[in-house]
């Protein structure tokens, strides 16, 4: 039995959808291990994206999720909504493999984040500044992009955000 890559290749369709889901993302679901027993765990956060179009989400101390993100800073978000009609598989969707930083209060960029998300997520102001909230970004390694049915990606960060380019 020969084992054919479900994969196309990356083409520019491909790159853009990635980055039009991350823009338009208010919420996403957040994968972490639980540093209890291993076992994985999913919480829905909410999104935005920093001044280059990575993800920030703004999270409480006290979630079992930030625990988790302490202990061990791999995670994965999936992001991407079904639409109001049809089957909710044919609607795309990118799973983002991470690595969790916290950002300090007080911290250089942590004004400039927190001006950016207040202003792509106003509400989030009755919030934001409770001494237990706290901005996470994420270093993307890779990506995985399901365009519906038969069209899936695998794609790095360069393939997403064209900054991170060496050539």
């Amino acid at each position: 039995m020969t084992k054919t890559d479900p994969y196309r290749p990356v083409d520019d369709t491909a790159c853009q959808m990635a980055r039009d889901l991350i823009e338009n993302a208010t919420f996403g679901a957040l994968a972490v291990l639980r540093p209890d027993t291993t076992l994985p765990s999913v919480s829905r956060v909410a999104l935005a994206t920093d001044d280059r179009g990575r993800p920030v989400t703004l999270i409480s101390t006290l979630a079992d999720h930030t625990r988790a993100l302490t202990t061990n800073p791999a995670c994965a978000l999936l992001i991407g909504e079904p639409g109001n009609t049809g089957d909710p598989l044919t609607h795309p969707r990118l799973t983002l493999h991470a690595n969790a930083q916290f950002v300090a209060k007080g911290a250089e960029k942590h004004a400039a984040l927190r001006a950016r998300y207040l202003s792509l997520r106003p509400k989030a102001k009755l919030y934001a500044d409770f001494t237990d909230f706290g901005f996470v970004t994420f270093t993307i390694s890779d990506a995985i992009l399901n365009g519906g049915f038969g069209k899936a990606w695998r794609l790095a960060p360069t393939d997403i955000w064209t900054d991170q380019r060496t050539t």
